[in-house]
């Protein structure tokens, strides 16, 4: 015990023994500055320097764009590019799988690989109807708003849209049905006779979303317009719109003609899908 204790005022000397810091002028040896130390005293300083040194060397990394010289990091304009790829990546991906589903209903309009399903011109007239008669009490603020929005329409540019009981169907061309509409057979649609270079009018008003040649049916033109209706006009000789155009009912859209492999005549191929659904044609335009 006795060692112990002498050990421990010894270290204790040596910490606490003080010595003298002088800094002399090396030519006259005048004393320009002193301090007094001891050796706790000089390890306290060091160890706070070091600190300090690494506090602040990790705030100047942390904080300021000088950690961008240092190997292993990144740069942040680099870091704001990897993300913004990011985003218009994920946005690409889910345009180009919204895209994929588009084309495969739209392939499957033209090859009729889809389930039937039968609707009548009556029950969708009765079932609009019926819509339109449900008892509705608005209160104050519908009320007004309502009204505010009938005002508008009254100058607006656009066509309001249009209830699905007055719509109406125009006969693309008029003539005789040499097959008419088969479900056992897949047949999805009405076949005109009609001459060479008759012009093919729009069912309904619309838009372009194909306007191309096919093999097995020859110039194809598909329509696609209010009520999730979409038009299909095959075996044509030419077409005079491109996908993208608007149309007008009764606007010509193309000229009949007898293309394709599957073509036995002069004839025009129709198809009417409703909702990804063939309807019968016959059912809402007379081709006589």
């Amino acid at each position: 015990m006795a060692k112990k204790e002498k050990k421990k005022k010894q270290l204790k000397k040596k910490l606490l023994h003080k010595y003298r810091l002088v800094v002399l002028n090396e030519d006259t040896f005048e004393e320009r500055y002193a301090i007094k130390l001891n050796r706790l005293n000089v390890f306290v300083l060091v160890a706070l320097s070091g600190i300090l040194l690494v506090s602040f060397t990790t705030i100047l990394i942390a904080y300021t764009p000088l950690r961008e010289y240092i190997p292993g990091y990144s740069s942040t304009s680099l870091k704001k590019k990897a993300t913004e790829l990011t985003y218009k990546a994920d946005s690409l991906q889910q345009q180009l799988l919204f895209n994929d589903r588009y084309y495969a209903s739209i392939k499957k309009v033209l090859t009729g690989d889809v389930s039937s399903a039968e609707f009548n011109r009556d029950s969708i007239i009765e079932a609009a109807k019926a819509e339109d008669i449900e008892d509705i009490f608005p209160n104050k603020e519908d009320s007004l708003l309502r009204a505010k929005a009938d005002k508008e329409d009254k100058y607006n540019l656009f066509d309001s849209e249009t209830n699905s009981s007055n719509f109406v169907l125009f006969p693309p061309v008029n003539g005789t049905i040499s097959e008419g509409y088969n479900l056992e057979e897949k047949h999805f649609a009405v076949d005109v006779v009609i001459p060479e270079t008759t012009p093919v009018k729009a069912a309904a008003d619309g838009i372009v979303i194909f306007a191309e040649w096919t093999v097995s049916t020859g110039y194809v033109i598909i329509l696609e317009h209010s009520n999730e209706l979409i038009s299909v006009y095959k075996h044509n000789g030419s077409v005079t719109k491109e996908q993208g155009d608007l149309v007008k009912a009764g606007e010509v859209i193309a000229l009949s003609g007898n293309t394709g492999e599957l073509s036995t005549g002069p004839h025009l191929h129709f198809e009417l899908w409703s909702k990804g659904y063939p309807i019968d044609p016959t059912n809402f335009i007379d081709f006589q």
